[in-house]
């Protein structure tokens, strides 16, 4: 599952060393090199052209300084034997931990693309030293980055548990329920009334699985667990392909990866089956 890497240690202020990760980010693509998916040092970054001068700190991961910058989305491609992939296509493709610290660091560089001009006035924001805040030189309003609650719930039903494929699924994959927080809600709140708006069904004993910070572009998912109290599946059609119960004895469609945490809240609560992944 995508995790912080134990040795990555969050900076604020710029540091200077000889190893660095230099993420350079197109909207949601990331600049690598295309035969090896290796990241652009400083020397390939001028020659394509890329400033680094208000390039974001992100951290240390291990001994290599960690930075974040990006292009503008209609920028052409960079040549030279680099190209923009999309981020979520090099999950299991580049080495996990620096996948890792790539997710941080675009979810930092778009905060910092965003936030060029106060939304209250339209001033020019500046960097604070010292914190990941964005103030304006008018007004005096600050921005952080966003981070976007989202609840995630695999919902069981004596040997059976609840698989759903969104409507917008990738590849057809089934997962948990999700959806976002709204304004005045608690996270269990959420559960109860996303779980009845997608599928109908009433739920108890909700219990905290873990959470995971998911760069697509900024949510921070919160997982769990909980019984089926009552209902019959009645799916919302704008969001919901399809939705089943799926017992010891059924054979799974396919679902998320190992990279998130969905396919890890899958995998842990299978009945009936070792928790191998797909």
């Amino acid at each position: 599952m995508l995790v912080t890497p134990p040795n990555f240690v969050p900076l604020h202020a710029p540091q200077a060393g000889a190893s660095e990760h230099i993420f350079v980010f197109r909207g949601g693509a990331l600049l690598v090199r295309e035969d090896d998916l290796n990241l652009p040092d400083a020397t390939a970054c001028a020659v394509l052209g890329i400033a680094l001068a208000d390039a974001r700190p992100v951290g240390l991961l291990g001994e290599h300084y960690c930075r974040a910058v990006w292009t503008d989305p209609a920028a052409p491609p960079p040549g030279h034997g680099y190209v923009f992939k999309p981020l979520r296509s090099l999950f299991g493709a580049i080495d996990m931990q620096v996948a890792s610290v790539a997710g941080r660091a675009f979810q930092i560089a778009e905060w910092a693309r965003t936030h060029r001009f106060c939304g209250a006035c339209g001033g020019a924001m500046e960097a604070l030293p010292g914190e990941r805040c964005m103030r304006c030189t008018q007004c005096g309003h600050s921005a952080y980055p966003r981070i976007s609650p989202a609840m995630m719930v695999l919902v069981k039903k004596g040997d059976s548990i609840l698989l759903a494929r969104n409507v917008l699924a990738p590849g057809g994959r089934f997962s948990a329920l999700a959806g976002f927080l709204e304004a005045g809600e608690s996270i269990e709140d959420a559960v109860h009334r996303e779980v009845f708006e997608e599928v109908g069904l009433r739920v108890r004993d909700l219990r905290y699985f873990g959470s995971q910070s998911w760069p697509f572009p900024h949510s921070l998912m919160i997982a769990f667990t909980a019984e089926y109290d009552s209902g019959e599946i009645t799916v919302d059609t704008s969001e919901i392909a399809e939705a089943h119960w799926f017992g010891p004895s059924d054979e799974l469609p396919p679902f998320a990866t190992g990279v998130s945490i969905s396919g890890e809240l899958i995998r842990s609560n299978l009945p009936g089956r070792a928790a191998a992944g797909r």
